[in-house]
């Protein structure tokens, strides 16, 4: 009964390192795609670690879920797992972490069938706001123009993307800083950047008393903001994205002192104006290659008792 222990002792660790870790890097905000499979990779660690727990410890618990894990496992690896020496908390500790796993299901599922019904509920507003003209198919239009005051452009997510903008945008942004601000929500429809961020919410959401969680969520709301800055100036440069981004917003009080639910604007574009070199090829590399090797540590540590026999 040690391994399910140490699964436990090594989520509860990477939970509490890692995010403090990330805190005080300094390259996040440089390379915002290498941060967002970072945190993926941390995220998928700490619930492999759960998963794996559970299954171990409802192994020591119940013969039959032993006999289904343990199978195709000659009786030497059976016993190098000391599953008979359970203890008292094998039950216990398999119930609370499935029952945690299930919850964590029905978070997403919420998160995922709130998202459709909020989609939804937009798309028939839009349909109402900019109705189809005769011949043509509801998703047809891959760009949805709307009549409105407010400067704005936002995606749409769903089986047709859609990109929205209003009428007050095209009349303030010109040339090659509207195409910066299309180019920009193109960059969340093509990386799927909602799917992060619901599944983000999901487990903030169902977890709120797990700081790595609402750490998840809060930088998936800042990173793919990030990338898909990042997306754009790579095709329009910096300077464009930036000055797009002021003249969307600077009716909002955005940049005022009194802070605001888009209070991270004006950092996004101090980074743009002010960019810092990108991380060397080299050095991105191993920081992908790394965070990849984070969800198979708890993988060794589970077969570790295995190939000890089988070596």
């Amino acid at each position: 009964m040690m391994v399910p222990a140490a699964l436990l002792l090594l989520g509860a660790l990477a939970a509490v390192v890692a995010p403090r870790l990330l805190a005080r890097a300094d390259w996040p905000d440089r390379e915002p795609v290498v941060a967002l499979w970072v945190w993926q990779c941390v995220v998928a660690a700490v619930l492999l670690c759960c998963a794996l727990s559970m299954t171990l410890s409802a192994a020591a618990a119940w013969g039959a879920v032993r006999g289904h894990v343990f199978a195709p496992a000659p009786h030497s690896v059976v016993n190098a797992y000391a599953l008979s020496a359970k203890g008292p908390w094998a039950a216990t500790t398999a119930v609370a972490l499935a029952c945690g796993g299930a919850w964590t299901a029905a978070m997403l599922v919420r998160e995922v069938l709130g998202a459709r019904a909020r989609h939804r509920h937009s798309r028939a507003e839009l349909r109402l706001r900019a109705p189809l003209l005769p011949g043509e198919e509801p998703g047809s239009d891959r760009l949805v123009v709307l009549e409105g005051e407010r400067p704005d452009a936002w995606f749409l997510p769903g089986p047709a993307p859609q990109l929205v903008i209003t009428t007050a945008a095209l009349r303030r942004l010109k040339g090659r800083r509207l195409d910066a601000v299309l180019a920009h929500e193109q960059g969340h429809a093509r990386a799927r950047h909602d799917w992060l961020l619901h599944c983000s919410a999901a487990l903030a959401v169902g977890f709120p008393q797990v700081p790595v969680f609402a750490a998840f969520r809060d930088e998936m709301h800042r990173l793919v903001e990030l990338a898909a800055d990042d997306m754009a100036s790579r095709r329009f440069g910096r300077l464009t994205i930036a000055l797009a981004l002021v003249e969307l917003n600077e009716d909002r009080g955005v940049f005022g002192p009194c802070p605001t639910p888009q209070a991270h604007l004006p950092a996004r574009v101090r980074r743009l104006l002010t960019p810092q070199d990108r991380l060397t090829p080299s050095r991105r590399l191993r920081l992908t290659a790394a965070a990849t090797l984070v969800p198979v540590v708890p993988l060794l540590v589970t077969f570790v008792p295995a190939l000890r026999v089988l070596g």
